[in-house]
């Protein structure tokens, strides 16, 4: 089993920045894959960004160029670096370690 707590969400305006964090323990693989997704209020869960261990990087189109994903393999930690936000960003954003899912935090980007 993988535990998973994420924190860095909240209300940010158009425009700004918001940085999200995760941080993994318990059965921790060597090689993996982390990441983040987010649901908007009725809408399907979707794919933002991932990383494996190997640094390889997938984005969601609606995001390349204002996310930056990183990870810290030492701490498995995984980041979120969410520049000029907008309000169609507003979803709650869900970290993924493999398989195992967190609960969540809720990112709201105002007009």
């Amino acid at each position: 089993q993988v535990q998973l707590v994420e924190s860095g969400g909240g209300l940010v305006q158009a425009g700004g920045s918001l940085r999200l964090s995760c941080a993994a323990s318990g059965s921790i693989s060597s090689i993996n894959t982390m990441g983040w997704y987010r649901q908007a209020p009725g809408k399907q869960r979707e794919l933002v960004a991932t990383m494996t261990t190997a640094g390889t990087t997938i984005y969601a189109n609606s995001v390349k160029g204002r996310f930056t994903i990183s990870r810290d393999n030492a701490k498995n930690g995984v980041y979120l670096q969410m520049n000029s936000l907008k309000p169609e960003d507003t979803a709650v954003y869900y970290c993924k370690y493999n398989q195992y899912w967190g609960k969540g935090t809720l990112v709201t980007v105002s007009a």
